[in-house]
C-alpha cells in the first residue's frame, strides 16, 4: 500500500506518540506488571492501526471522489497490461 506525503506525515506523528506508550508498557510488563504492561501495547498498536483502518466522516467526501473519477479515468498502467494479452 503506497503512502502519500501527508499520509506519512500523520504516520510519523502518531508514532511519535505510539513508540513511548508501547516501550512503556513493555517495561511496566517487564517489571512485573503484566496487564498494565500488556494494555499499553494493546493501546500503542491501536493507535497506528485504527486511524488506518477506520473511516471518519471527513474521509467520505474524499473517498465518493476517488470512487468516481477511478471510475471514469483508466489507470495509465493497466491499458498498457491490457495491450500486451
Amino acid at each position: 500500500m503506497r503512502l502519500g506525503i501527508l499520509d506519512t506525515l500523520g504516520l510519523a506523528a502518531t508514532l511519535i506518540f505510539a513508540i513511548p506508550v508501547g516501550l512503556y508498557g513493555v517495561e511496566s510488563a517487564l517489571a512485573g506488571r503484566p496487564i498494565l504492561g500488556v494494555g499499553l501495547v494493546v493501546v500503542a498498536a491501536l493507535m497506528v492501526v485504527l486511524p488506518r483502518r477506520l473511516t471518519t466522516p471527513a474521509d467520505v467526501p474524499g473517498a465518493v471522489v476517488e470512487r468516481v473519477i477511478g471510475g471514469a479515468v483508466k489507470d495509465p498502467d493497466a491499458d498498457d497490461a491490457d495491450e500486451d494479452r
